[in-house]
C-alpha cells in the first residue's frame, strides 16, 4: 500500500534551502539548532501553533494566534514577547524565504534550556526557546485517507488536555503506529466513553442523509479549521450536529473527512476496512471545500 498521510505535500527543492527563526535570529537550515538541554527536546514541554499562507495572507492568523497564548498561559508559560513581536517574527520570517504562498510555518514554544536535565520547570532559567519553521508546502495526498479506529485516546482534561497543541504529543504517534500496522493511513480515535472523536492529527467528521456530524468537542482539539466547517454549514442552510455518535454511525456513513490547517478538508476512504460511501470524495465534502476556499480569499 502507498503510504499516505495527512500532511503530504508536494517534493519542494526550495525548502533545501529555507532560512529558519530561533530566538530571534533568521539562519539557514542547517544552523537552526537548539540545546540538548531543551526542555522541548527533553520533555516535550512546549507549545507550537500551525499556520497557512495562501495568496500573501496567512489565514485567520488572530485566531491562530490567539490560540497560542491562551495555550501559553495554560502552561504557565511566559513566551517573553507581545503578540505584535510574534506576528512580526512570523512575517519577517516569511519575508526572509521571500514566501508568498502554499507555505506552512509551525510556530514552537518551549519553556527553554535547562541547567540539569531533570523535570522541574524551575530548572529552566534562561527564557523560553522560540522557533519558526517555514516551508514551501502544496498538499498532495494522492488518494483519499483510509482510517482505522485504535485503542489510544486523546488526552483527558485532567491529564493532558487535547486543546493544548503540545509538544508532547507520543499518544497520538502511537495511535498512528497502530493504525498503519493495522493497513490503515492514520488512525481513529475514540473518547473516553467509546463515541468518535478525532484522528490523531485532524479532526473528523461524517456526512448522513444531507446532514454533517462531529464530536461534541470535548475531547478533541480546538480546531480552527474545524469550527470554520461549522460555522459555513450554519451559514449555508447545511445542518450540523456537533453530538456523541458511535462506530455503527461512522461505518454507515456517506461521507467522511477530516479537517486541519495544512490540509483544510481531507476526505476519508474508509474506516476499519469498511467502505465510506463510493470511497471517494463526496459532494457534501466538496462543496464546503469551494466554501472554504471562498472564505479563505475574503479573509
Amino acid at each position: 500500500m502507498t503510504e499516505v498521510t495527512t500532511h503530504q505535500a508536494q517534493d519542494d527543492k526550495r525548502n533545501e534551502d529555507i532560512l529558519i527563526y530561533v530566538d530571534g535570529r533568521i539562519v539557514p537550515k542547517a544552523e537552526a539548532t537548539v540545546s540538548v538541554y531543551d526542555s522541548g527536546f527533553m520533555l516535550g514541554d512546549g507549545v507550537w501553533e500551525g499556520l497557512r499562507l495562501y495568496d500573501g495572507k496567512w489565514a485567520f492568523m488572530d485566531e491562530h494566534i490567539d490560540r497560542l497564548f491562551e495555550a501559553a498561559k495554560a502552561i504557565d508559560l511566559d513566551i517573553g514577547m507581545t503578540r505584535k513581536q510574534v506576528i512580526s517574527a512570523l512575517l519577517d520570517t516569511q519575508n526572509a524565504n521571500q514566501m508568498t504562498t502554499n507555505a506552512h510555518a509551525r510556530l514552537m514554544i518551549t519553556r527553554g534550556i535547562k541547567v540539569r536535565p531533570f523535570q522541574h520547570p524551575s530548572l529552566s532559567q534562561s527564557g523560553p526557546t522560540f522557533v519558526i519553521i517555514m516551508e514551501h508546502s502544496q498538499p498532495k495526498i494522492p488518494r483519499p485517507i483510509k482510517l482505522a479506529t485504535v485503542p489510544y485516546q486523546r488526552g483527558l482534561p485532567m491529564t493532558q488536555d487535547p486543546k493544548l497543541n503540545s509538544h508532547s504529543k507520543l499518544n497520538c504517534i502511537l495511535a498512528c503506529i497502530a493504525a498503519q500496522k493495522a493497513g490503515a493511513d492514520e488512525a481513529l480515535m475514540l473518547d473516553v466513553h467509546g463515541f468518535v472523536n478525532t484522528t490523531n492529527a485532524c479532526n473528523f467528521f461524517i456526512v448522513k442523509n444531507g446532514a454533517v456530524w462531529t464530536s461534541t468537542g470535548d475531547y478533541c482539539m480546538n480546531g480552527i479549521t474545524r469550527q470554520k466547517v461549522i460555522d459555513l454549514c450554519r451559514g449555508n442552510e447545511i445542518p450540523v450536529f456537533e453530538r456523541n455518535f458511535s462506530l455503527v454511525d461512522t461505518y454507515s456513513a456517506d461521507e467522511a473527512f477530516l479537517t486541519g490547517t495544512f490540509g483544510a478538508q481531507t476526505p476519508v476512504s474508509a474506516i476499519d476496512g469498511r467502505i465510506i460511501g463510493t470511497g471517494e470524495l463526496g459532494s457534501m465534502t466538496k462543496r464546503l471545500r469551494g466554501l472554504y476556499k471562498d472564505l479563505v480569499d475574503r479573509s
